[in-house]
């Protein structure tokens, strides 16, 4: 099998100023001192950061300024993803770069965290490209993967490694790191979730072989994280089982069961009890509660009310 390199460069992300220099500097120590690396990738939203005021075109200046970067140290790259301006509507986009410098194929995060990636439009195609000689990859990013549709989608389009690029800085971080593990054993894949630090994230990238075992899992300082995969490691696991034991993508493939929750139409009671898609805010009023927004009231149960009081209410 033909070896391949994936590094990940975790790095410092400004908010108000770009980081496109950064990463260029970034990209020529890494290959400076890792020049087997086949494959490089950043993290969401780290050229300009995390606010949709630095959205642009795609393509643009910046794509081409990766495009030449690829070519110069003949790599393979996904620079992350930048918030794109299109007929209206910001999306958050990620390219893929060939070693010749060429776009090969671009995905736009399907899942942007609502109720909190305010005015962000969510894409609708799955994103997968092959590398000859070598396998078949899939793009996702963050929030994506927190719907397991989505990382199963792209193994059963074939995809051996997912490229994940992340912002996370919340307090969830511990939680992403177990989906990211989660995701590499149920769909029998590398799994290269990397994030960024300051305004692109707290840090903590992870690298997961198909059996669900952490490779290397980064600290919340910067760091370059070289990694070479072996993708029979993934047709091993894929044709016996993780570890030998179970087969998720063969008993998927087999599965006796249509899953009605992904009818179109079909509207599911539990689902439309939760109220609506918004921050959680302070409780002003006790009594009848009610969040409202644009489509509809969702009002507090009476029987939760009690469970609302102020500790120094006395409930008489």
């Amino acid at each position: 099998m033909k070896p391949f390199s994936i590094a990940g460069v975790q790095m410092r992300v400004s908010a108000s100023a770009p980081n496109v220099d950064a990463m260029l500097l970034k990209l020529d120590i890494l290959m400076n001192l890792y020049p087997w690396v086949d494959m490089v990738l950043f993290s969401e939203l780290c050229a300009y950061g995390p606010l949709t005021t630095h959205a642009r075109p795609v393509p643009g200046e910046f794509e081409q300024k990766m495009c030449a970067a690829a070519a110069k140290h003949g790599i393979w790259l996904l620079p992350g993803s930048v918030f794109e301006q299109k007929d209206g509507r910001i999306y958050n986009t990620a390219s893929v770069i060939d070693p010749e410098g060429s776009v090969v194929t671009r995905y736009r995060k399907m899942f942007p965290f609502y109720p909190y990636e305010v005015g962000v439009t969510g894409g609708d195609e799955f994103c997968v490209f092959d590398i000859p000689d070598v396998g078949r990859f899939g793009v996702s990013i963050c929030y994506d993967m927190w719907f397991p549709e989505t990382t199963r989608t792209l193994a059963v389009m074939g995809a051996e490694v997912i490229l994940h690029p992340t912002l996370t800085g919340t307090i969830d971080r511990e939680i992403e790191l177990s989906i990211a593990r989660a995701s590499a054993a149920t769909n029998q894949c590398y799994f290269f979730d990397i994030n960024g630090l300051d305004a692109g994230g707290s840090g903590r990238s992870i690298v997961c072989g198909p059996e669900g075992r952490v490779i290397y899992q980064a600290d919340n300082n910067e760091e370059l994280i070289p990694i070479e995969i072996n993708l029979e490691k993934v047709r091993r696991s894929r044709e016996l089982g993780v570890l030998r034991l179970g087969q998720p993508l063969k008993s998927f493939r087999d599965r006796p069961v249509d899953f009605n929750v992904y009818t179109p139409g079909v509207k599911h009671e539990h689902l439309e009890s939760l109220g609506p898609l918004i921050k959680p805010k302070r409780v002003q009023e006790l009594g009848e509660l009610q969040v409202k927004d644009e489509t509809r009231t969702h009002e507090v149960p009476k029987h939760m009310v009690s469970s609302l009081r102020p500790l120094n209410e006395n409930p008489e």
